[in-house]
């Protein structure tokens, strides 16, 4: 590598340019997959830069997923993001004229895509919709009167409708024990725009942000592409390990966490680990986003008896965390609405960021799911999804263990939309999902998720798929898994 010092401009620090050299080596092949890089006293000598000025590039690097540190032998360049380099034509080359910000915001694509591929067993997170009642929803929206069809169709409040507004608030109160005002409630499309908004308004470039490894990475590219660090951060049976973290990186800003149903490992986090993660949020002055992505599919224990996990946002001393919710669950992910509940004092700022980003949600669409909730439809609906989700569950459970003769005993889940078959760290998870994949299954493996955790196995979605779909897409897994 070139001395960084002699293409340095007015506006690139020394530790910038040694990233930007690093990491455009790893994308152009000059460092391989698997490559061993320098130790980091003799990476600075032979560069003539300092120590800690290597060591923020190679931990920016392993934020974003280029490398990959190894307990006690060094850091090697990740073989997950070679292959995402990697296409027929050759490598990708970065598109020219970005800004700094928005090439980090391209990067993300090298960490994670959004799917554009119809859902089909076993897809992860993705809701049954062939029962959603369509009908109802095009009543409700009838039903509105020609003076409120026009007042919807002009420039709206881009903090949400009202009647929205005070519907998520009182819904969150009786079924997530949150007590927070209509005020507090943001509408916003999605909860990755509610991640993005976050990371817009309360991190600057450079930040350090706890986040759950394995974890989603739809979290990690939003904070990457805001030039966010994403500090991983290893998972025990109650969560995000907060004593590990805040020891490792003492001054982190933020913690994303999934405690109530942590995707994709799908353990909740307990009473007393919440509690020292709302305290290091405390101590530390930071901010804690509480990722509620699927938390109303809660079944009860094996005896029926429902045992809900309230939000970790409804604990006392929980003034510092952000509550991001979803419709794209409970209903459908192309409805586009979900929200953040923030403290009253960021309230305008959240709506002046969502201002300038797209003004607002559809007014008609915001306007027929607040009856949708006010009139008790969500929750009629929600009851009809946990039963059903509930029973396909234990379809593919005994689906899947019928067709790899026992070999992949699943264990029942009490909540959530999906299953993980976890295998021993660090066995190849992969081969197994390319051969599911042309046989046209979706079965995820665990080492997509991960960061530095060596845990493999597969995720295995079942709410959106009929018993019949699940029983053939266990009969291709079942077969191929004998073959291994």
């Amino acid at each position: 590598m070139a001395n960084p010092g002699t293409n340095r401009t007015p506006f690139t620090t020394l530790r910038q340019q040694v990233y930007e050299q690093l990491r455009r080596a790893i994308e152009q092949g000059s460092l391989r997959t698997g490559t061993r890089l320098p130790p980091s006293r003799e990476h600075a000598a032979s560069l003539g830069v300092s120590r800690n000025t290597v060591l923020w590039a190679v931990q920016r690097l392993q934020a974003e997923g280029y490398v990959e540190a190894r307990v006690g032998d060094g850091t090697y360049v990740s073989q997950a993001v070679a292959a995402t380099l990697a296409t027929p034509q050759g490598l990708v080359a970065p598109p020219r004229g970005l800004s700094r910000r928005g090439q980090l915001i391209a990067d993300t694509a090298a960490r994670w895509r959004p799917p554009l591929a119809a859902a089909r067993a076993f897809r992860i997170g993705a809701p049954e919709v062939a029962t959603f009642p369509f009908a109802l929803w095009d009543r409700l929206a009838r039903q509105a009167s020609a003076a409120q069809r026009m007042q919807r169709a002009q420039y709206l409040d881009p903090a949400g409708d009202p009647d929205l507004r005070q519907a998520v608030a009182q819904w969150l109160w009786a079924s997530r024990g949150i007590r927070c005002d209509a005020a507090q409630v943001v509408v916003c499309s999605g909860s990755q725009q509610g991640i993005d908004l976050i990371a817009r308004l309360l991190l600057d470039v450079g930040d350090e942000v706890l986040v759950e490894d394995p974890g989603y990475p739809g979290i990690r590219a939003s904070l990457l592409g805001h030039g966010a660090l994403a500090r991983p951060v290893e998972m025990d049976g109650d969560g995000l390990r907060i004593d590990t973290a805040a020891a490792q990186w003492p001054h982190a800003r933020m913690a994303v966490v999934t405690p109530t149903h942590q995707f994709p490992t799908g353990v909740c986090m307990g009473l007393a680990r919440r509690q020292a993660l709302l305290q290091w949020a405390r101590t530390h002055d930071a901010w804690v986003v509480e990722d509620d992505y699927d938390g109303e599919f809660q079944y009860g224990a094996s005896d029926g008896k429902a045992h809900r996990v309230p939000a970790l946002c409804s604990l006392p001393g929980s003034e510092r965390v952000l509550y991001v919710g979803t419709f794209s669950k409970t209903l459908h992910p192309g409805l586009r609405l979900g929200f953040v509940v923030v403290p009253p004092a960021l309230v305008e700022a959240f709506a002046m960021a969502r201002a300038i980003t797209d003004r607002h949600a559809p007014g008609d669409a915001q306007a027929v799911l607040a009856r949708f909730i006010a009139e008790g439809h969500l929750l009629r609906h929600l009851r009809q999804m946990r039963e059903l989700y509930q029973a396909r569950q234990q379809v593919l459970r005994t689906a899947l263990a019928d067709a790899s003769d026992g070999a992949w005993q699943l264990p029942a889940s009490n909540r959530g939309m999906h299953l993980l078959h976890e295998v021993a760290p660090g066995s190849d998870d992969e081969t197994l999902a390319r051969k599911a994949l042309a046989a046209d299954v979706m079965l995820a493996p665990l080492s997509r998720y991960a960061m530095q955790s060596t845990r493999r196995g597969w995720l295995l979605g079942y709410a959106g798929f009929d018993a019949a779909e699940i029983r053939a897409a266990a009969r291709v897994v079942g077969a191929l898994a004998r073959t291994l």
